[in-house]
């Protein structure tokens, strides 16, 4: 129990209790001030030294604070009383953020992997524990991928950091740990598997998704660069394709080989700003039935996934040639981080790997030559 004498500080109006620290049971210092408002005499509880941080010097800028208007603990808490404090939950704080990003690309996937978090929409972030967040962890991995547990945690982490940002709520009370996942793989068709899927696409020539397929087969773009793709992005006469909002952010300018270039001069022009549009002319949203159709028909392995799958074709091709350095594979596949591109590094190696065997087995064969002429 803390003994009621009073200590004085070097600060006019502080002064301090000694008390026993929560827990450890210590002697801990209680700093009160005291001051006058509107003519009338208050004292109040400043801070205990160890719990609030407190110090002499701290409780002496709080008395200020509060000569100068700020509400004491007791008018502060009457306020309260009055006017209830607004409590921003997880569900309300997702629609605010919503609501301010109307724009924000990936808000669809975003909407969709919150359902997996929507029985925490009714908590504050400070409410939830981290046993709350393992059962639905193991909840979503036992149907989903640990890509769309992360997803969809991440959502959590993310709308919980702007709640903070913009003094809405508090933080969580606890370090959100997101699924592990081994996004390093990375699909690739064989020379025997990219000629049948080939021939299945010249033989669906209405299909919308067989252009977009060798699109990405022969320039590595990605599936929202194909859909965002206008005929301004274009440049025939130089050779180059502009891409508008990549993955990696700033927009990008790259090369434009002959094959692409005759696939994007074979597609119909209209009204449409897009070379792949979709309904009404505006810019597609969706190709997966037709891609999907077009994969089925050439016999593609069932996790290849049509467009994604194309692009690592693509940069498998490049890298296993031993003839393009990562550092220009990453320009062309505009990767951000040079670290996304070094899952390719491996094909790269197999390919100095050969080259150095061939070697050797040359300078055997010379050697072999020389003998028998010296013979």
């Amino acid at each position: 129990m803390p003994t009621m004498k009073r200590h004085p500080t070097p600060y006019p109006g502080v002064y301090f209790l000694w008390g026993r620290a929560v827990g450890s049971g210590k002697p801990e210092k209680i700093y009160y001030i005291k001051y006058r408002k509107a003519g009338r005499a208050i004292e109040e509880k400043g801070g205990r030294q160890y719990q609030d941080d407190m110090t002499p010097a701290k409780a002496a800028a709080l008395r200020v604070r509060r000569i100068q208007g700020d509400l004491s603990n007791k008018e502060r808490r009457e306020v309260e009383r009055e006017i209830p404090l607004q409590r921003w939950t997880v569900g309300k704080l997702f629609d605010e953020w919503q609501a301010s990003n109307p724009h924000l690309k990936g808000l669809a996937q975003d909407r969709s992997h919150f359902k997996h978090i929507e029985s925490l929409s009714d908590k504050d972030p400070q409410e939830i524990t981290p046993l709350e967040v393992d059962h639905i962890k193991n909840e979503i991995l036992k149907t989903k991928s640990p890509q769309t547990g992360k997803l969809a945690l991440s959502i959590l982490r993310r709308i919980v950091r702007w709640g903070v940002k913009k003094n809405l709520s508090q933080p969580l009370p606890f370090v959100l740990e997101l699924p592990r996942v081994n996004n390093t793989v990375t699909e690739f068709l064989t020379p025997k598997q990219i000629i049948k899927l080939l021939q299945v696409i010249d033989s669906e020539p209405k299909n919308p998704g067989g252009a977009m397929m060798k699109v990405a087969l022969f320039s590595g773009l990605r599936r929202g660069e194909l859909f965002r793709l206008t005929w301004n992005d274009v440049d025939f006469r130089n050779g180059f394709v502009h891409i508008r909002n990549p993955k990696g952010g700033r927009d990008q300018v790259i090369p434009l080989n002959p094959e692409t270039g005759n696939i994007l001069k074979s597609q119909p022009q209209n009204d449409s700003p897009y070379i792949f549009p979709g309904i009404n002319g505006k810019q597609r949203a969706e190709v997966r039935r037709a891609v999907n159709r077009i994969k089925r028909l050439a016999e593609l392995p069932e996790n290849f996934r049509p467009l994604h799958g194309l692009r690592h074709t693509y940069a498998s091709l490049l890298a296993s040639s031993g003839k393009v350095d990562l550092y220009t594979l990453q320009h062309l596949l505009t990767h951000k981080d040079p670290g996304t591109t070094q899952r390719y590094a491996h094909l790269r190696d197999e390919s100095l790997k050969r080259a150095s065997n061939l070697a050797g087995e040359l300078v055997k064969e010379a050697i072999e030559q020389e003998r028998e002429k010296e013979k």
